[in-house]
């Protein structure tokens, strides 16, 4: 039992070094015999991750099986492309490129509108969106952006190559996982509660740093699969008012438009007003109260015309 627990003792921190060394042979880890180690039974186990086979370095069809460290069939290449548009309307552009990038099968990252002043007192929508787009589309993203904008100010298309870093994160990931095959091993047969949990620790910090690899590793897989586009939309100065040495004569005669309807609002409002609160104690109390008057009057303009004089009898 002594035996497995040096083995376990030299094969982890191998492993751990091979990990961070971005595993620079091409054996998951080795380890060297030394005089106090020996034996059928410690070279049996070794054996299974001496002689593991190599996992496909990439998914979704990046490359095929490499054996070591070769070179991948494909490169690892991860784009992303910027564009600085000129557009009459920033919000429905936001949403026309959102929506379009939902139909390639993509998705919408991050999307700003906001409002920006153009001259004194006026104010139109800008705006700034983040899509990705499967990155075989990313092209015909680019077209049908600058199809849809009144003018292209800026485009940006750059690519990052990262197959040797995702090599090295599958070698370390090789490397760690043979040596959590073989600490999952050395557990199955101790029998001291101590060196249990001696091999139990050093089994939870080897699945920590896999499950970090892992993390690293969808990361450039999703940033490969999927290319990022930033727009940032601009609105159309021509559509805005004309300023000429500071006079904005669209500006002033939208703001005299502004003022008479806000105007002819505010008699609309009154009328309501009046037909609703006011006519309903005009008829209720006026209409008896002008009945009264005018029978006065009538009776005071009876009183004062002189009398019918009677003619004499012939």
């Amino acid at each position: 039992m002594k035996k497995r627990y040096v083995l376990a003792a030299l094969v982890l921190p191998a492993a751990l070094l091979a990990a961070c060394g971005a595993a620079s042979s091409p054996l998951p880890f080795a380890v060297e015999r030394s005089a106090g180690i020996g034996g059928s039974a410690d070279q049996a186990m070794l054996q299974p991750a001496m002689e593991a086979p190599s996992a496909p370095v990439m998914e979704g069809g990046y490359a095929s099986s490499i054996p070591g460290n070769a070179a991948p069939a494909d490169r690892v290449v991860i784009r992303t492309a910027s564009l600085s548009i000129v557009v009459t309307d920033p919000a429905a552009s936001l949403k026309d490129i959102g929506r379009m990038a939902e139909e390639m099968g993509g998705f919408v990252v991050s999307a700003n509108l906001y409002k920006t002043s153009y001259g004194e007192g006026l104010a139109t929508d800008q705006g700034s969106i983040m899509v990705r787009v499967p990155a075989e589309q990313l092209d015909e993203a680019l077209q049908r952006i600058k199809d849809a904008a009144n003018d292209v100010n800026n485009e940006t298309i750059s690519g990052e190559d990262v197959t040797q870093t995702y090599t090295d994160l599958q070698s370390r990931l090789r490397n760690l996982e043979a040596a959590e095959a073989q600490l999952q091993e050395i557990m199955a047969s101790a029998t001291k509660t101590e060196d249990v949990l001696s091999v139990y620790n050093q089994l939870v910090s080897v699945r920590e740093q896999i499950e970090v690899l892992k993390g690293q590793i969808r990361y450039y897989d999703e940033s490969a699969d999927f290319s990022a586009i930033s727009v940032d939309l601009i609105p159309d100065v021509l559509d805005q008012p004309i300023d000429i040495a500071g006079w904005h004569p669209e500006g002033t005669a939208k703001q005299a438009l502004e003022s008479l309807i806000r105007g002819l609002q505010s008699l609309g409002d009154i009328a309501i007003y009046a037909a609703i609160c006011v006519l309903p104690f005009a008829l209720l109390f006026g209409l008896p109260a002008w009945l009264v008057v005018r029978a006065i009057l009538r009776r005071r303009r009876a009183a004062k015309a002189p009398p019918v004089v009677a003619a004499p009898a012939k």
